[in-house]
């Protein structure tokens, strides 16, 4: 496939990585997204500094924790990199051990307390996971030499400790169809043209979590692969600021009120996620960046790798859940209610069900097993379960705090009307709670309460909850696929005195 494509600049992946400057800080993280000239929509206009706008930039501040944990808990947010010799963010580490996989879930939950939100790196984090198995593999049996470019990215990278986005999701168009059977071809990314320098991309990118705020994308299939749909199954790096990336907007409930004066309102005034729809027109790709080209039968492995590592990873839901625990326990004892037992047992089941989810998660990282190709995987049917209970959970938990806090989360005036001339000594008079807690911090409790259930970040945490890294329906066909109930029936013949026959047998 060689298409007439637009004109593009085919620089080499050195010319790619000169223009980055290495990140110590969170400051240098903020202005290497400055200037970058990238083409953003939203709420129907282009946006020409995307750093600055009010709805956009709390989600720079969300990935700002990630680099300012590194420098406040280098133990917990840093490792020893073997490809550089040095340390590097936790987000960019190759996992050497269980024990790697262990602190990733443990700074994740940690993240998911200082944000309250979304931080937008695991899914790069288990991208450049999967990928270091995969181009193993696919050398192992082609020939290619990906892997060599996947460690030699890998080393630029770390050195310039950037931030790599997830491109997984794929519009999809009619589900009925495969890739290459749909109407428009662009509804899944593929390659429309290949020559000596790399290779040229259309299509799109859904719901990706932190792309505008990312540094690179990784692009990669979405689902498994058939003969047919060869020039689809491609895994590549561009930069975010490639020529022919687009950038819409996703919007978010309630994210309007970040465009309101005062800080109240907002719920965390400082912190929120991002998802866009990223397009790609004829968007270049250096063969250096090139990590799998037609190479489909690797497409469904990849995939279920990428789950094994991603669905534990939703161990950052438990750092939100300990948000809401903390919340629903404030908001009970500044209205006086925090000595009831019955609201004492509430908090006990949301503890309880946050922690049920953990205990998933860390034991898949204990659970781990090693690649051919050096790497260690999360054990795939416990990262399964903590993601299937981490689409109902938060949800219980969400459900709860709302009991806690009361009808007024979702009746309560704005910050303007506490802050009038006469409306306000009112509402201070009448929405007064315990008598030694100011109003004003019984209205940011409930207002909290309302961003992380219903407002700008109930997108991480309940909808992300249920939808991102899968659907329900997709653990449930995983833990079917695993759960070895021949083994399983063989046990209880035995136990029941049951000679085992033929049908029972493997």
């Amino acid at each position: 496939m060689n298409a007439i494509v637009p004109q593009r600049t085919e620089d080499t992946a050195n010319e790619r990585w000169a223009r980055f400057s290495p990140i110590v800080n969170s400051d240098d993280y903020v202005q290497s997204l400055r200037n970058r000239n990238v083409t953003v929509y939203l709420m129907g206009e282009r946006i020409a500094e995307p750093v600055d706008h009010p709805i956009i930039r709390p989600s720079i501040n969300a990935l700002c924790a990630t680099y300012d944990l590194a420098l406040e808990d280098p133990e917990l947010a840093t490792a020893h990199s073997s490809l550089i010799d040095a340390r590097v963010n936790r987000f960019l580490h190759i996992v050497e051990s269980p024990q790697d996989l262990v602190l990733k879930n443990r700074m994740q939950r940690r993240l998911g307390q200082i944000t309250g939100t979304c931080f937008q790196r695991c899914a790069g984090l288990d991208t450049i996971s999967v990928l270091h198995s995969i181009t193993w593999d696919i050398d192992q049996q082609h020939g290619t030499e990906y892997h060599q470019r996947y460690l030699a990215f890998m080393r630029e990278a770390q050195r310039h400790n950037v931030i790599i986005g997830a491109g997984m999701t794929d519009p999809k168009g009619d589900r009925s169809k495969r890739p290459h059977e749909q109407s428009d071809p662009d509804l899944f990314l593929h390659v429309t043209a290949r020559n000596q320098r790399g290779l040229y991309v259309t299509g799109a990118k859904a719901h990706m979590t932190g792309g505008l705020n990312s540094h690179w994308i990784c692009i990669m299939p979405t689902m498994n692969m058939g003969a047919a749909d060869r020039d689809y199954a491609v895994v590549g790096m561009v930069p975010g600021d490639a020529e022919g990336l687009t950038y819409i907007y996703g919007r978010q409930s309630c994210d309007t009120r970040a465009l309101e004066t005062g800080d109240i309102d907002k719920g965390n005034a400082r912190f929120g996620g991002q998802e866009t729809l990223v397009v790609f027109d004829n968007v270049f790709i250096p063969w250096e960046h090139v990590l799998m080209d037609g190479e489909y039968e690797f497409a469904q492995p990849m995939v279920a790798r990428f789950t094994a590592y991603h669905r534990a990873s939703y161990v950052c839901k438990t750092g939100l859940g300990d948000v809401m625990v903390g919340a629903a326990a404030s908001i009970a004892e500044y209205n006086g209610a925090d000595a009831a037992s019955h609201i004492k047992d509430k908090l006990v089941e949301m503890t309880h069900l946050n922690e049920t989810i953990y205990s998933s998660a860390i034991a898949s990282s204990h659970e781990a097993t090693q690649l051919d190709s050096g790497i260690w995987m999360n054990d795939e049917m416990l990262a399964n379960v903590c993601k299937h209970n981490v689409t109902r959970f938060p949800y219980e938990i969400a459900r709860f705090a709302q009991d806690l806090a009361g009808g007024l989360m979702v009746t309560l005036p704005s910050q303007a009307d506490f802050e009038h001339a006469e409306a306000g000594p009112l509402l201070h008079k009448y929405f007064q709670g315990r008598a030694d807690i100011p109003v004003e911090s019984r209205t940011r409790m409930l207002r909290l309460i309302e961003n992380m259930t219903l407002g700008r970040n109930a997108v991480g945490y309940l909808t992300e909850s249920l939808h991102g890294a899968g659907s329900p329906q997709a653990q449930r066909i995983q833990i079917l696929r695993g759960m070895d109930l021949a083994r399983k029936k063989r046990y209880a013949q035995d136990l029941a005195g049951i000679e085992i026959i033929a049908s029972d047998a493997d």
